[in-house]
């Protein structure tokens, strides 16, 4: 026999997965930009030697 969850443990336990996972997505969505800080990847621009990128 399961285990009786009770209602209210839903209210709190559906909006942190929300959480989690839209986290978990922009982590990912932000590693996949900073490919193209500089555009270099994008535009194929290669850096001059001792240019820094334009980011920190």
């Amino acid at each position: 026999m399961l285990p009786i969850i009770p209602k209210g443990i839903w209210m709190v336990t559906i909006p942190v997965t929300g959480f989690v996972i839209g986290w978990y997505l922009d982590r990912l969505e932000t590693e996949r930009l900073s490919y193209f800080r500089d555009k270099s990847a994008l535009y194929g621009r290669i850096l001059k030697e001792g240019e820094k990128p334009s980011w920190p």
